[in-house]
């Protein structure tokens, strides 16, 4: 892709396409069995975002992440964060 395209998603988004590639990275490897890893995960994707959680809304989404496994992706720990405002 080119360096244009990315520079005009950055610009839109305000993230950079080196932190959604290293989230993107992360997800791909991670063990969402492992509460730890998936606490960083959901905690990356609220800041990403913008959108801040509480810690019970936070524990929610981790939980419900745990009990679907690898079964789960950005798009929908993304819905989860969006629903909460």
């Amino acid at each position: 892709m080119h360096d244009s395209f990315f520079k005009k998603i950055e610009q839109k988004t305000g993230v950079s396409m080196d932190e959604v590639f290293t989230l993107a990275n992360a997800i791909q490897f991670a063990d969402f069995s492992d509460e730890k890893q998936v606490k960083k995960i959901v905690r990356k994707v609220s800041k990403l975002a913008g959108k801040p959680l509480t810690k019970e809304f936070e524990q929610q989404i981790v939980e419900s992440v745990i009990q679907k496994g690898n079964k789960i992706d950005l798009n929908e720990i993304s819905s989860m964060i969006n629903k909460n405002n």
